[in-house]
């Protein structure tokens, strides 16, 4: 599953999905398997949102193979192909591993520029991962 629009200027997973759609699968990541039904009940919470607008939605997250679906008599039921954890690991390694292929070296630099404000425990990580790196080269 590969998302083709990264959205720089947004957070959390509007980078990746449209609002609706995070919505969406925010409503799948916290629960079981859905109907329409019941994630438009879930949405109607907030503001009121047509049955028909969810379901174009929710059919185009299975195209896009973000969703599974399946039927149950005449429901439609869905749900994620993957976690909110697995989604969010697998993107943002493409997204890295796109801008190395890129950029490069200026990716690294800006990446360790931006380390200047991290916890304590991601630098141990990083410097963790690096002498990994460096015994797996010999």
């Amino acid at each position: 599953m590969t998302i083709n629009n990264f959205r720089v200027d947004q957070e959390g997973l509007n980078r990746f999905f449209g609002p609706l759609e995070s919505k969406i699968m925010n409503i799948l990541w916290d629960g079981n398997e859905s109907s329409i039904k019941e994630v438009q009940l879930i949405l109607e919470k907030e503001k009121p949102i047509n049955f028909n607008t969810v379901m174009t939605v929710m059919n185009r997250l299975v195209d896009k193979n973000i969703l599974t679906k399946r039927l149950e008599g005449r429901t439609s039921l869905f749900k994620p192909l993957t976690t909110k954890e697995d989604f969010i690991n697998n993107q943002s390694k493409k997204l890295t591993e796109n801008l190395l292929d890129e950029f490069g070296g200026l990716v690294v630099n800006h990446m360790l520029d931006s380390l200047k404000e991290v916890d304590d425990n991601l630098l141990i990580k990083l410097e963790q991962k690096l002498e990994q790196l460096k015994r797996d080269r010999k």
